[in-house]
């Protein structure tokens, strides 16, 4: 199987940016937290990463079964817990227009069983996706 590189350095004193190919991604805390809001929280990028491979794995699913796809969106809730902080549930909701609008569920299902963060989290937390 392929290996995926990715690579995060220190930009400063709370901010850090990641690199994955040609494409970078800033990551700070809040200034709540000591840092200066210059990009998502690590935590918060993660989240950003579930929602980003399903989004990608539902746009292939539907262009290649020729379904009209539009307006999608991924809204994502992750419960947390201290000691250790971790996420122990999240949660995504998934609404978009489609046509046949039947065609919706099986293209999250597809979208689902596709997704690299989402399989990979699975095994971690209690993860749960549904059309809206």
């Amino acid at each position: 199987m392929p290996t995926i590189h990715a690579t995060v350095e220190q930009l400063d004193h709370s901010a850090s940016q990641g690199q994955a190919r040609d494409h970078a991604l800033i990551m700070d805390r809040p200034e709540t937290k000591g840092g200066q809001d210059k990009g998502p929280m690590g935590g918060e990028a993660l989240l950003l990463g579930l929602g980003g491979c399903f989004m990608s794995n539902l746009l292939a699913a539907a262009k290649a079964r020729d379904i009209k796809l539009s307006d999608a969106r991924a809204e994502i809730a992750a419960e947390l817990a201290d000691a250790p902080s971790r996420y122990t549930a999240i949660h995504m909701k998934v609404t978009a227009q489609c046509e046949p609008a039947a065609e919706l569920e099986k293209l999250v299902t597809i979208a689902e069983r596709g997704c690299i963060v989402a399989n990979t989290l699975a095994k971690a937390v209690n993860l749960s996706i549904e059309c809206g």
